[in-house]
């Protein structure tokens, strides 16, 4: 028999939890589902094929037994600069000194290291900083030319071999997707993923190429992590499904006092767009040892709530922390104070979104609007592709939005986007079918009581994609 746990979570914003070397069983990947993780971030940078095959079969199969839709995101690597070896081991560098990293292998020591990515060597000049082993190390470059570049050693005092670098303010010729990232890629599709995320992305160029691998199989994740990322935001949310705020990398390349601001921008663009967001990376980090987080933490993840993010995420806290089900359980705990909070429902109406010119857009704005006058208990949106939901969630009404498909794809991609509870149903042929449909799944899945109203979009003639053209307020029977 198949359990069914209340399609409503407490709050609206979704939790994404990451699965790694602590979460990986059956048992924990229950335990995080049940604890309030709405999608499955599988980590491409750690682990094989086969780990998060089993994974995500394991994922599928709670789906089933639980009749709720899960989403999964593949987090593809991308590239990862590092500088080569030391004959010696870690070398003492000392403030003023000069640096030189140069195309030759040989091992290095205080004076010299191998850099092996002439696509960087060839973007380095004079001014340009380096930044080494996440920004302990910090270098300017003083003079470049074929095949090295010496640079003034500005902070920092010790540098392993095969750091990783950083190049904060030089445009790279480097394809976001490597090699392991196109094989990482297929094997994802080939699994049935939900979404594909991409990182060291520069310009619009780079999403036109994952595009085309990607072939519709999966929607597309920008991870926003390079300044030059940030300069193309407009063209960079146009061009993707959804957003992730990487604040980790984006935070040893700028300014960490810039950080918090631009996490608000990035937040705001994907509302007015109707795309999704996720704000990524350190939210509870002190969980990884700990069972309780800071009173930091605590307020980062609230702020991401009042800014009307569509999801947080869990990285290392969930993969190799030593308290997984307790950091998505703070998460969650969190997240719902924080919504219940007086102040919340004025800061998310205080981003005024004002519709397209578009009927479907007006029917949304509509609804929000009727289901705030009459309280309903739900809004309800049948669509096909998803884009009748994705305009729901943009308005982000009072009520919850029950999102009713036939498309097992769809239901799963919107999981991951504020205050939506999908359900996978067979298609309807006419409007009454369509009406008792949407009471009695509301009212079943504990959305609506008896004698509460709800507020049902969707489009007529039935299964035409983006064509949301219709507005009812039913009663609920039991």
């Amino acid at each position: 028999m198949t359990k069914r746990i209340p399609i409503t979570r407490d709050r609206k914003i979704k939790i994404v939890a990451t699965l790694g070397p602590a979460s990986g069983s059956e048992e924990m990947i229950r335990r995080l589902f049940e604890a309030g993780a709405d999608v499955f971030r599988l980590n491409f940078s750690h682990g094989t094929q086969d780990d998060h095959g089993e994974r995500l079969k394991i994922i599928r199969a709670l789906e089933e037994e639980y009749q709720r839709p899960i989403s999964v995101m593949a987090d593809l690597q991308g590239p990862k600069l590092r500088v080569g070896t030391f004959a010696n081991g870690p070398v003492t560098l000392k403030i003023g000194q000069t640096f030189r990293f140069d195309d030759d292998p040989t091992p290095g020591d205080e004076t010299r290291v191998h850099l092996p990515h002439p696509e960087v060597m060839e973007a380095l000049q004079p001014e340009t900083v380096l930044l080494l082993d996440d920004g302990k190390v910090r270098m300017r470059v003083t003079k470049a030319g074929k095949g090295f570049a010496e640079a003034m050693v500005e902070a920092g005092s010790r540098l392993s071999e095969r750091k990783g670098l950083n190049v904060p303010n030089a445009l790279l010729r480097l394809s976001p997707l490597t090699t392991k990232d196109r094989k990482d890629l297929d094997y994802a599709l080939d699994k049935g993923v939900d979404w594909i995320a991409i990182s060291f992305v520069q310009r619009p160029e780079d999403v036109a190429e994952a595009r085309k691998l990607i072939a519709g199989r999966a929607q597309l994740i920008v991870k926003m992590e390079k300044p030059s990322a940030i300069e193309h935001l407009r063209e960079l949310v146009e061009l993707t499904d959804a957003l992730m705020v990487a604040r980790g990398d984006l935070g040893v390349e700028m300014p960490t006092e810039d950080v918090p601001g631009l996490q608000k921008q990035m937040v705001r663009r994907c509302r007015q767009a109707g795309k999704p967001v996720i704000v990524a990376t350190q939210m509870l980090e002190s969980m990884i040892s700990s069972p309780t987080p800071t009173r930091a933490e605590a307020s980062d993840v609230a702020t991401a709530v009042y800014d009307g993010a569509d999801a947080v995420m869990l990285s290392a806290e969930t993969a190799s922390g030593e308290y997984p089900v307790e950091a998505v359980t703070m998460m969650s705990r969190i997240a719902t104070r924080s919504e219940q909070d007086p102040l919340y429902r004025s800061l998310i109406d205080a981003v005024q979104l004002a519709p397209e010119s578009t009927a479907a857009d007006a029917i949304t704005a509509a609804a929000r609007q009727v289901a705030t006058t009459i309280k309903a208990a739900a809004i309800v949106t049948y669509t096909t592709s998803g884009s009748t939901t994705l305009r729901a969630a943009r308005e982000r009404p009072d009520a919850p939005i029950l999102c009713l498909t036939a498309n097992p794809a769809t239901a799963r991609r919107m999981a991951l986007c504020w205050g939506v509870h999908p359900i996978q149903t067979s298609d309807v042929s006419t409007f009454s079918e369509m009406v008792k449909k949407a009471c009695r799944l509301a009212f079943k899945e504990g959305l609506a009581l008896e004698g509460q109203r709800l507020v049902i979009t969707a489009g007529v003639p039935f299964g035409t994609a983006g064509n949301t053209n219709v507005l009812r307020i039913a009663w609920v029977e039991a």
